[in-house]
């Protein structure tokens, strides 16, 4: 196929074409103004891949931008047979998105099909995916071409797009991009003498300076000038604009055909799905006969594609064609098309076709805003969010009375909100607002405004604004979840006047009801008055929840479970974690992918405590990396700080730093304190373990300091045992005392044994003589206290350090080898390295002859750690890439790296690695 002027482009996407025959993808943006010739490029593209690759094909549309994954159902369309054989979660939801089933759908598990479906493709031979116009793909199928796009890299697959404007922000941001400029003066020249072989050279020439190098106005102007289209418009000696220039072309050339050809040509760009059956019988309502449509293909306006579709041969065309119509004409074709759709997306476009034509004059409808919004609620059960807010927004204006339309506005915000749509949502609220009272929109949109506060903006107004609802919605069930998110915001912000108020009004609100979670109240109220102090006699009239209470849990909503940092500040994290790894294997199995991504942050964080630390680093990654795909910064952010309380205890301070710095980025400008507080906890503990206790103290004492945007109570409380050592290091006496009143205090209220087993730690390093010996052994000895390995292991160390001072040195050896072994195990190296210096010291010789256990399990990656843990369970790689979101392929490369790493050769031996144990394998 040649090109003019195109060598360039056509090499680049030769390179890109011929990567993937050798079995790497990649993703390429073609973006310029209209006519510029992106999809002749894209065209040359398909060519050269016809005879080795399958070519899958879409197209954005104007009308069909507001159909939910109406593009991702032309591009599957010719291997929809192939979706059945796909993982039995994935193929539902894709079946669901493409209208094949009456399936939910999530659109990050709508995502994972697509690319596993396009890997099993693969298999065979490569693929191309072209999308035309993609800005105006609707929304639900361009994020999931969009997550497709990021995750091509290992896979013979190339995807090339086009749009108008540069990808920098959007669904197509960070992407590969190739802007297509206009042609030089010689290639304009020779495409506008092939475009019009009789014009003579002043045409040419005036021509290529109208045109300004955009291929389409070179086709089109010569030959508008030779039949007198542009008489009307001088061409001086200077450049101009494309776009009004080819539109007065356009207009001119619509103007000389019959008025029937030009009804044809409206309801060709009214409806751009283009069937010509549809059309024809949209034009018989019209009374068009043959004669119209005859003109109408002949005008050079139109082409006819595959599977019988009449197509503009550019966009501009259609849409000057549909702008220029008289309203009353619009609403015609509109009625007409609506009348006579058929076939499985009928009841979709039809509710369009006619708010269109009651749009055309700008009137309103209340039994078609009726239908838009049932059309809503289908879309939005398939997980077409976007797609359902558009719809509501649309119904929204035709609803005749202001009640009707603020309802649907409301449900409308709500719908955009879940799509990740924020500045959407806050718009639609503006206009409900404007419409009703606050109150109702509160509660049609269920307390948006206060969530969005929650996950955007400022928390105190977030917790009042919940409040506020959650007193004046009617459902108590509704009631009762805001206002768990009210004290759960209040808590985030560590503001305990504010949480205190929450909670008592909450109380006073559902004081005994019949609603769901009703008897979940008084356990709700126990928690939150634990965290903020309760009475000297809370600790005798409370019990602490367990595995069985949190079990009755596991399938409601996140907000009812305990906070991790709570959960370990109770010592309550083994029955939290058990509830957590029954609910992440129940969530791996459906599409609630933003339920799995807090799942996984909240199992990352009690993770560090429990010293399971490889686990927990490939928890923290993937949520991480989910909680990327949704856009939840504050979820990042936990999953950052989990991140860094590893990077703290293994001596990586160039990791701790990064991590912290990413957390404090995404809340300080919140007051989000409770994440902030977590990100300053490991800085301190990096500069603790690294010998620097006066910078540790420095960073600790900010916990309990008022007004500090890392101030927390659950955080001081946690980090108490670390600011007593630093401040004893540092010879801040006084500290350390404060730090033991806050722990034994605690410990009094929860019994929890980590806190009583700090308590005494804490004081045995305030005691000296009898009494620090005794206050060490009364700290190991607390039944529960082994539970938390890494802490266990330091209080060992504490007193072995003790002893060996004593003089103690055979009482202090032990102490300090069980201290080593641990951290050995852990790869504490900090501590590792401070606990062998101790046994020099105390007459031991440090075993040196074995390298720490993580050396083993340092080579595999956090991701190689799973895949091969889910392998060792007898997993497929399709079943384990439907777990972890990647496909097939990525994952038979990672168990590719994974046996030479561990010395093994066959997937069976993977049975017979302790993964629990430094990844040892059993005999």
């Amino acid at each position: 196929m040649d090109l003019y002027g195109r060598r360039l482009e056509q090499a680049a996407l030769d390179r890109s074409l011929d990567g993937a025959r050798q079995g790497s993808g990649a993703t390429t943006m073609l973006w310029g103004e209209p006519g510029i010739g992106k999809t002749a490029l894209l065209e040359y593209a398909a060519q050269s891949a016809a005879a080795d690759f399958t070519v899958l094909r879409c197209r954005g549309t104007r009308l069909e931008s507001g159909l939910a994954f109406a593009a991702l159902h032309e591009l599957l369309w010719p291997v929809t047979e192939r979706i059945g054989t796909l993982p039995r979660p994935q193929a539902k939801a894709l079946n669901g998105a493409l209208g094949l089933s009456d399936d939910a759908a999530d659109r990050f598990l709508i995502g994972v099909a697509v690319l596993t479906l396009v890997g099993e493709l693969a298999k065979k031979r490569p693929v191309l995916i072209v999308a035309d116009d993609a800005q105006w793909l609707d929304e639900p199928s361009a994020q999931c071409l969009a997550f497709v796009a990021r995750r091509l890299r290992d896979q013979p697959v190339v995807m090339l797009l086009t749009g108008h404007d540069d990808p920098v922000e959007g669904p197509w941001e960070k992407l590969a991009a190739m802007e297509v400029g206009g042609l030089d003066v010689g290639n304009a020249t020779l495409l506008a003498r092939a475009a019009a072989p009789h014009a003579d050279e002043a045409v040419i020439r005036r021509t290529v300076r109208a045109a300004a190098g955009n291929p389409l106005a070179l086709r089109e102007l010569p030959t508008a000038e030779v039949a007198g289209d542009l008489s009307a418009y001088p061409l001086g000696d200077d450049q101009f604009a494309v776009g009004p220039r080819l539109r007065r072309s356009f207009h001119a050339r619509i103007e000389r055909l019959s008025a029937p050809a030009r009804t044809a040509l409206l309801l060709a760009a009214a409806d751009d799905r283009s069937d010509r059956d549809t059309l024809r019988q949209a034009g018989g309502v019209l009374g068009l006969g043959a004669a119209a449509w005859e003109e109408a293909l002949h005008s050079g306006l139109l082409t006819t594609g595959s599977g019988g579709r009449i197509r503009f041969r550019h966009p501009l065309m259609g849409a000057v064609v549909y702008d220029v119509a008289p309203p009353v004409d619009r609403q015609a074709v509109h009625h007409a098309l609506a009348s006579v759709l058929s076939g499985e997306h009928a009841d979709e476009l039809r509710p369009w076709h006619l708010a269109a034509a009651v749009e055309a004059t700008g009137g309103t409808d209340e039994e078609v805003a009726r239908l838009l919004e049932e059309s809503a609620r289908r879309s939005w059960a398939r997980g077409a969010c976007v797609t359902a807010a558009r719809a509501l927004r649309r119904a929204a204006r035709l609803s005749p009375a202001a009640g009707d339309a603020a309802r649907r506005l409301s449900c409308g915000a709500r719908a955009a909100w879940e799509a990740g749509q924020v500045d959407v949502a806050r718009g639609m609220l503006e206009r409900a607002e404007g419409l009703s009272s606050e109150a109702v929109v509160g509660e049609f949109s269920e307390g948006l405004r206060g969530l969005i506060e929650f996950a955007h903006g400022d928390l105190a107004v977030a917790c009042r604004r919940l409040i506020q609802d959650m007193e004046r919605v009617a459902d108590a069930g509704q009631a009762f979840t805001l206002g768990s998110m009210a004290l759960r915001a209040a808590w985030v912000a560590g503001h305990d006047e504010l949480q205190r108020e929450a909670l008592e009004r909450l109380v006073r609100r559902l004081p005994q009801g019949n609603f769901p979670n009703a008897d979940l109240l008084p356990l709700l109220r126990q928690w939150w008055t634990q965290d903020l102090g309760g009475s000297a006699d809370d600790r005798d009239q409370a019990v602490t929840p367990g595995a069985e209470v949190l079990n009755r849990l596991s399938g409601s909503s996140w907000l009812l479970k305990p906070p991790a940092p709570l959960a370990l500040a109770w010592g309550i994290e083994s029955a939290l974690e058990e509830t957590l790894r029954w609910e992440i294997d129940r969530l791996r199995t459906t599409d609630e992918m933003v339920a799995l991504a807090h799942s996984l942050a909240q199992t990352a964080a009690l993770g560090t405590a429990q010293g399971s630390w490889t686990s927990t680093a490939a928890d923290a990654l993937e949520g991480l990396r989910v909680a990327r795909e949704i856009g939840d910064d504050d979820l990042a952010s936990r999953c950052h700080n989990c991140l860094g309380y590893l990077a703290a205890a293994r001596g990586d301070e160039q990791a701790v730093a990064d991590h912290a710095a990413r957390a404090f980025e995404a809340s300080v400008p919140r007051s989000v304190r409770v994440l902030c507080a977590a990100a300053q906890w490991t800085l301190g503990m990096s500069a603790l373990f690294a010998g620097r206790a006066e910078e540790a103290l420095d960073y600790l004492v900010r916990l309990t300091e008022d007004g500090h945007h890392a101030a927390h109570p659950t955080f001081a409380v946690l980090a108490a045992p670390d600011t007593t050592e630093a401040a004893l290091q540092a010879g801040q006496r006084a500290t350390a005392e404060e730090q033991a009143r806050l722990l034994q205090s605690w410990a009094r209220r929860t019994d929890a044994a980590w806190a009583i087993s700090a308590t005494h730690l804490v004081q045995a390093l305030l005691a000296s003589g009898t009494d620090a010996d005794k206050e060490f052994r009364l700290a190991l000895d607390v039944p529960g206290a082994r539970s938390r390995p890494f802490n266990y292991a330091r209080t060992r160390l504490l007193y072995g350090e003790w002893l060996r001072r004593a003089g103690r040195r055979s009482d202090a050896r032990t102490q300090l080898a069980e201290a080593a072994e641990a951290f050995r195990r852990l790869d504490a190296a900090p501590l590792l390295a401070r606990a062998r210096a101790e046994q020099e010291l105390a007459g031991q010789h440090p075993r040196r002859d074995s390298a720490p256990a993580r050396d083993t399990a340092a080579v595999l990656t956090p991701q190689e750690s799973r895949v091969a843990r889910l392998a060792a369970m007898g997993l497929t790689n399709r079943e384990i890439g439907a777990q972890l979101l990647i496909s097939p392929r990525t994952v038979a490369h990672h168990l590719a790296n994974v046996f030479p790493k561990l010395g093994i050769v066959a997937r069976a031996d993977l049975a017979r690695i302790d993964f629990g144990d430094g990844l040892r394998l059993i005999n």
